[in-house]
């Protein structure tokens, strides 16, 4: 689990991360079959690095009858943040709709875990078994550890590319100025200041501008 931690944080991109935190789940967690992380964004539903089609299958039947564990565990900012699921066959009557369904697809049992909460979008670590009753305390207190790691690594990820982000907006930006100042004698302030402008009136962003201007060599 340690070297995982290690593992998880050498990684060089978001997505990078992502597959490594759910391949973990398949290597660490006794009785995994596959795993896959759920993010809700309003009513959308994204599945991040599935291991299996069985986790798309999942997503995408929970997303439409708007029901399952996955949900519960995504929507879970406070209270409850595990569960663990023995038998889909004894769940029927607080998932009525999914939890046949989810067998019909080969969902034995299940677990998930709260993985991370950002504004309003919430995502949960699952990882499915084929058979019932696969998942015992040993394999819930892997599954914890490893989404506690997960999340570490993950906002660890995500803030190192939204910076990588910043920055390269930052130099196109400053690019795209020094190009409006040679191409139309402007001081830096009105430089920006076009760039500005041309972005709120067309509804495009200031970087999208600043790379129109850098592809083109200025704005008409």
């Amino acid at each position: 689990m340690a070297s995982m931690a290690r593992d998880l944080l050498a990684q060089e991109s978001v997505d990078a991360t992502l597959a490594r935190i759910t391949a973990s789940g398949t290597e660490l967690v006794e009785g995994c079959d596959a795993a896959g992380i759920l993010v809700l964004h309003g009513s959308m539903v994204d599945s991040l690095a599935p291991t299996d089609q069985l986790v798309i299958d999942s997503d995408q039947l929970q997303a439409r009858l708007g029901e399952g564990p996955c949900f519960d565990a995504a929507r879970s900012s406070q209270g409850e943040r595990v569960f663990r699921i023995a038998d889909l066959t004894g769940e029927q009557r607080r998932w009525p709709a999914y939890a046949p369904q989810a067998q019909a697809l080969g969902v034995g049992s299940m677990m998930g875990f709260l993985l991370f909460t950002d504004d309003e979008d919430l995502g949960a670590l699952n990882l499915y078994s084929r058979k019932p009753g696969a998942f015992t305390e040993a394999s819930e207190l892997a599954g914890w550890l490893l989404a506690s790691h997960a999340a570490v690594a993950f906002s660890s990820a995500r803030t190192h590319a939204q910076m990588e982000q910043a920055v390269a907006t930052r130099h196109v930006i400053g690019e795209a100025m020094g190009i409006l100042m040679g191409s139309r004698h402007l001081t830096e302030e009105q430089a920006f200041d076009v760039l500005r402008r041309y972005s709120q009136e067309n509804n495009i962003k200031l970087r999208e501008v600043a790379r129109l201007v850098c592809a083109e060599g200025g704005l008409s």
